[in-house]
């Protein structure tokens, strides 16, 4: 992933422990998907009537999986699909193919049966049949907004799974941490160079503790360290071409020249670009409306927990949203309010545990992955109804 991806290597080893987790937590998975007996005689007309159903494989499946997670986002498709039992074909990212097929040369020295899984690296632009083909019942993608909602309006009649894109926000409240709250947003809005759905794209800050958050925000961007990928010390590294660096360095100096204000960073350098902030970006610009995926965020400020929250909501994407507070009726009112698939609190957005339900809302896609949730997609309910024709002796013929 390091040489591939240019992905920082300390992320790249964390992604291979993820991997791991989310392989374990599919076996472990594997012997809970139970079903029930459901009593049926609930009126006079079901009288005698028991029901029973259980979870079967849906059939076979199709995944696409993106190039920032090239090995556990494939992991979240691949791993409950063997868990229940669903035969299936992936279409690793064009960008990113190596580890897909890694985790396929590794299942091929399983006693899986031939056919169970294929995996067929191809083009964008060759894998239409993944897509289209009537055979597979259902499709699960993750990337780009563009490209998923295309994709399900030519999937028919299949079942799809949507994992896209996001502009995820986390609110600090007068009452944070400091000192904690800058190390998370740090990390949540450069990890991964910023190349993650659920990457800190937006800090809303209280007006209280705006300026003293701010400055240390830039210092402790301005000391993370760039450059080799292969580096252990290197936190932020390259972007994955140069044309999407150049892409969202084009909306950093957009949204300057809109009147906002580069606080620290926004120099690039092939597919280098510096950790990025900025504060006072004008809510029409790409920067404030579209996912980054890049080592870029904005500041805002806030007076009133409600306007945080819309500002938050203030987003066509939904997927995960942070808050630092102490205070446990902002907690569920945002739990409550937030247009979003979760919320975490006092930390980033960017927080994920592969067996948690993940996924988003309106733009940001359909359904939920984190294993058991996944095999839920990846299964069909069959139900057995029995009539029972003789109930057993009566009172009256039991002597009583």
């Amino acid at each position: 992933m390091c040489v591939e991806a240019g992905k920082p290597i300390k992320d790249s080893e964390g992604e291979v422990g993820r991997l791991i987790d989310t392989f374990r937590i599919a076996a472990e998975e594997s012997v809970r998907m139970t079903g029930e007996v459901q009593p049926l005689d609930i009126s006079p007309r079901a009288k005698g009537y028991q029901g029973i159903w259980k979870r079967v494989p849906i059939g076979p499946c199709s995944f696409i999986s993106p190039f920032n997670f090239p090995l556990n986002l494939a992991a979240h498709k691949i791993a409950p699909a063997l868990a229940v039992g669903c035969p299936f074909i992936v279409k690793p990212a064009s960008r990113t193919p190596l580890g897909t097929i890694i985790i396929g040369e590794i299942l091929a020295e399983t006693n899986l049966p031939r056919g169970a899984f294929s995996i067929l690296p191809a083009h964008r632009d060759g894998a239409d049949l993944f897509t289209t083909d009537e055979r597979l019942k259902l499709l699960s993608f993750t990337g780009s907004p563009g490209v998923g909602w295309d994709l399900k309006a030519k999937a028919g009649k299949k079942k799809v799974v949507l994992e896209l894109g996001g502009n995820a926000a986390v609110i600090v409240d007068h009452d944070a941490d400091l000192d904690d709250a800058v190390e998370r947003i740090i990390f949540g809005a450069f990890y991964q160079s910023g190349q993650s759905c659920i990457g800190v794209q937006r800090i809303i800050i209280h007006a209280d503790i705006y300026d003293d958050l701010r400055d240390r925000l830039v210092a402790r961007a301005g000391k993370l360290i760039a450059g080799d990928p292969k580096d252990p010390n290197t936190f932020v590294g390259p972007m994955i071409s140069e044309g999407e660096a150049r892409r969202l360095d084009n909306w950093v100096q957009e949204a300057a020249q809109a009147g906002g204000k580069i606080l620290c960073g926004g120099k690039r350098e092939g597919a280098m670009l510096e950790a990025t902030l900025l504060e006072n970006v004008d809510r029409s610009t790409s920067l404030y409306r579209e996912e980054a995926f890049g080592p870029v965020a904005i500041l805002s400020k806030f007076t009133d927990f409600n306007e945080a929250m819309a500002e938050v909501n203030d987003s066509k994407f939904g997927l995960q949203a942070g808050i630092f507070t102490r205070d446990l009726f902002k907690m569920f009112d945002a739990w409550d309010h937030l247009d979003v698939g979760g919320v975490v609190i006092n930390d980033v957005p960017s927080y994920r545990v592969d067996n948690m339900p993940y996924g988003g809302v309106k733009d940001s896609g359909l359904g939920r992955e984190g294993v058991r949730f996944a095999m839920e997609d990846m299964t069909e309910i069959r139900n057995l109804v029995i009539r029972r024709r003789d109930e057993g002796p009566t009172k009256k013929q039991m002597g009583e």
